[in-house]
Parts: C-alpha cells; sequence; structure tokens
C-alpha cells in the first residue's frame, strides 16, 4: 500500500488487539542464563523465587518455552481505558529534518501514568490480588513504574509501598504525589525504615540513591512484611513478557499497511520498553523470517551495554537479590547525581544482554544534554513533551534520519516513545538554564565495581 495513504496516527480496532503476550524467549535457540541463588550459585527454584514473587509471576519467569500467554480478560478490560496506544508517522519531524526516512514512533503515554509501565503494573498486580496478598512493594527511578502501580493497585485494592531513588524523590515532587493521590507511599530511597537502606546511608553517606539501593530495600520490606510480595517494572523475564503488547501492537498497525520497518530503535534502562517493543521484530529475525537493525540507546552516565561486562551479577546493591547474567556496571555503580531521568540501572535485561551478545542488536550511548536538545526539537515539531527517557531514542532515530539525508536512503524508522515529560520539567530547567552537564563515568570508576563481581563458575 502506498505510504501516501498512511494516516497521522494508525488504531487497532478492538478486535485486532492481541490476546495473548508474546515470550520471546521461546524463540532464542540459546537461552538466557538461569537466575542463581547467591548462596549456593545453583538456578534459583520456583520455591525459592515465591518467597518475593507472586507464584504466576514466577511461573512466567522461569518459562523460556511457552510461546504465548494468554492475557485475562480483567487485564483486557484494563488494557482498553487506553489500548490500543497509537502508531504515529511522524510526518512533520521528517519535513523539519528534510529527510527521505519515513519516521513511526509507538506513544505509550497515553495514559495517567503517562508511560509503557502500566502495561505490566496492571499484570503484576493482578496476579499478587488473586493470589490473595494484601500488598506490594516496588522502587522506582523516574517515578513512571511507582506511578503505573500504584494506579494498578488502586483499582485493584491493593496496598503498595514505593521506594524511590532519592535524587528523583526530590526532583520530582509531582510525580510522588501522584503516586500518593492513588494511596500508595512513597520513601526516598536509600531510607533508615530498612537494615540494607541503613548499611548503604552508613557505607555512602549523602548518596542520592540507584535503583539498585531501592530495590534491596523493597525486597526486604517484601519478605519481611506478611501478605506482601515485591513487584519489579524492568529487567525481569516476566516484565519483558508483559511490555510484548506494545511491539504486537506495532506489528499488527505495521502489517495493516505494508510497512516493514529497517531499524528499530529503543531506549534502555533496565529493558522493559526496548524488550516490549522489539519483541515480535526479534521473534522474525531469530526464526530467520526477516532482518532489521535494532538499536538500543542508553545514557553515556549509565552504559550498561556499551561499557559493562557480560557476567553474573547482584540484580541489586544490597546484594539480597537472586543473581543475574547481564550486561553490568557492578551492583555498586550509582549514577552521577546530574543524570535526569530514569534508565539508571547498573544492569540490563537477562534476556537483551544475551541478544546483543550474540549479535543480533547493537547499543549505543548518548550524552544527556544532546538528548535534551533532540526532545526539544521533537517537541516543536510533533507536539508531544516526551520523557527524558524517551528522548535517547528520539535522539538516535534524528540521527539515523540525518544519516539518511546524506546517503539518500529511503529508510523506514520505528522508535519507542515510552512516556510523556510533563513531571521533568526540573530537568528540562536545568537544561535551559545551562545547568545541565554530560557527567560520563571514567574507566576507573565503572572498574571499581566490576572488582566486586560475585564470583561463579559456569
Amino acid at each position: 500500500m502506498s505510504n501516501e495513504k498512511i494516516p497521522y496516527k494508525i488504531y487497532l480496532e478492538e478486535s485486532e488487539m492481541p490476546k495473548a503476550w508474546y515470550n520471546l524467549r521461546a524463540d532464542m535457540k540459546q537461552k538466557p542464563a538461569p537466575l542463581l541463588n547467591p548462596a549456593t550459585n545453583k538456578p534459583m527454584t520456583a520455591e525459592e523465587l515465591s518467597v518475593v514473587f507472586c507464584d504466576e509471576l514466577v511461573k512466567q519467569e522461569l518459562d523460556n518455552d511457552t510461546k504465548y500467554f494468554d492475557i485475562p480478560q480483567e487485564i483486557l478490560d484494563f488494557y482498553k481505558m487506553y489500548r490500543p496506544s497509537p502508531l504515529v508517522r511522524a510526518y512533520c519531524l521528517e519535513k523539519k529534518l528534510g529527510t527521505p526516512a519515513k519516521i513511526y514512533y509507538k506513544f505509550e503515554g497515553n495514559n495517567t501514568s503517562g508511560s509503557h509501565k502500566l502495561n505490566s503494573a496492571i499484570a503484576q498486580a493482578y496476579y499478587a490480588k488473586n493470589q490473595g496478598l494484601k500488598g506490594v512493594t516496588t522502587e522506582t527511578g523516574a517515578g513512571q513504574w511507582g506511578t503505573a502501580l500504584s494506579m494498578a493497585c488502586a483499582y485493584l485494592g491493593l496496598d503498595c509501598k514505593v521506594y524511590m531513588v532519592k535524587c528523583s524523590y526530590e526532583q520530582k515532587p509531582f510525580r510522588r504525589e501522584v503516586m500518593k493521590v492513588y494511596g500508595a507511599s512513597v520513601t526516598p530511597s536509600p531510607s533508615t525504615e530498612t537494615k540494607v537502606g541503613r548499611e548503604i546511608l552508613k557505607e555512602h553517606p549523602g548518596t542520592t540513591g540507584s535503583l539498585g539501593c531501592a530495590i534491596s530495600e523493597a525486597v526486604e520490606k517484601a519478605t519481611e512484611t506478611p501478605g506482601y510480595r515485591y513487584v519489579l517494572g524492568s529487567v525481569l523475564n516476566q516484565v519483558m513478557l508483559h511490555q510484548s503488547v506494545i511491539g504486537l501492537e506495532s506489528k499488527i498497525a505495521l502489517d495493516k499497511y505494508g510497512v516493514k520497518p529497517d531499524i528499530i530503535i529503543g531506549c534502555a534502562g533496565g529493558g522493559s520498553n526496548l524488550g516490549g517493543l522489539i519483541a515480535p521484530f526479534m521473534g522474525e529475525k531469530l526464526r530467520g523470517e526477516a532482518d532489521y537493525d535494532i538499536v538500543a540507546v542508553e545514557p553515556a552516565s549509565c552504559p550498561s551495554f556499551t561499557r559493562g561486562t557480560y557476567a553474573y551479577d547482584f540484580c541489586d546493591t544490597g546484594m539480597v537479590c537472586p543473581l543475574a547474567k547481564m550486561y553490568t556496571l557492578g551492583s555498586g555503580f550509582i549514577p552521577a547525581a546530574n543524570h535526569a531521568g530514569g534508565l539508571r540501572y547498573h544492569g540490563m535485561s537477562p534476556v537483551l544482554s544475551k541478544l546483543y551478545d550474540d549479535g543480533y542488536m547493537r547499543a549505543v550511548s548518548v550524552p544527556q544534554t544532546e538528548v535534551f536538545a533532540a526532545a526539544e526539537q521533537f517537541a516543536r515539531v510533533e507536539g508531544i513533551l516526551p520523557a527524558p527517557e524517551s528522548s535517547h531514542a528520539i535522539k538516535v532515530a534524528i540521527d539515523e534520519a540525518l544519516k539518511c539525508k546524506e546517503t539518500g536512503e529511503e529508510k523506514t524508522i520505528l522508535f519507542g516513545l515510552t512516556g510523556t515529560g510533563y513531571f521533568d520539567m526540573v530537568a528540562y530547567e536545568k537544561f535551559h538554564d545551562g545547568q545541565m552537564s554530560d557527567y560520563i563515568p571514567t574507566d576507573e570508576e565503572i572498574a571499581q565495581n566490576i572488582k566486586k563481581l560475585p564470583k561463579v563458575d559456569e
């Protein structure tokens, strides 16, 4: 079909929406390495994981073979409040850039939480409710996951305890207040509320925190509070599974108009958005049915893929969680305080790490002032103020489109616009006032944390 007939926004009919999540691991000939018990260095069992996670989520976490998981009707009904999300042809951006490239973006910010995180939040809350639990605990970096989970818990009548990275807690007062609107308790992390929080504060006085710190606190609180379990907004296999609705919808929409992307771009922090966006496309690539240039974009201040080490590491700073084989900067790595937004996890999804290590995708890191410049360029022509996280993908999408302008190639680019930036105005203000810097960790800083990686015989 001619591209001239493609509408500005493509919405699916209700009957076209995915009814099952796609498990990318089922098409991976080389599976991601299993989570290990740090006490024994043996693969975590379902029984061990069920102390921390909901039973049904443990099954999803460990299942490498089931290709599709039916989405429960109650979750499908919730999805209808904000899904399908639009697939947008960025005609205005294309014109502004003067590029022959065709640019599409999947916009996941069209809900009150303002991001893609709600796709997994409602699923995890649903399984917690079905198990008869009283509540859940979690961490949040930029605040999108905490907001989404508090919404889902309010909808289902669950208690929600959020540990928010201290830097973001202070930079984003309105984001934390939205969580409170939905009934969640929000604690800046690291805190004196938990044993591990007190230990981190003792070792790093005045620290602005990291996702690894917040995870440690949330896990401790969950395991010591009867009727609670811990839920996570990224990294884990189960989260990647739920987020596959992003890619499934994108592919259905593109297929309707006979469009095949050449380049697929997503921001990468823990991996949930990127993994969800690329899932069905990567599946085709793994099966040898099609080929795509898949690009992970991460901040230069937290470069897990591009400067990390592929090894087993703790999932959290307090070293209370299982070991995951992933690209990591070391569980003790804490991004600089001037790092704006999320994408501040020390590691990367084991699934994406395996795919990257096997050469199925590439990664680039970008400095944050360039990211915010791209965000403003996008906002001025497409009318959406993007989240800092999403703007990493925007930056590279623009770069790729400009390459097409130089070469005359008419490539088709798809990127993930994970959410809106209306709670990120402190960061935008710093950018406008020239107070934002491009801090990049030194090799020595990274090496110090890599030295502390646990010793695991593989």
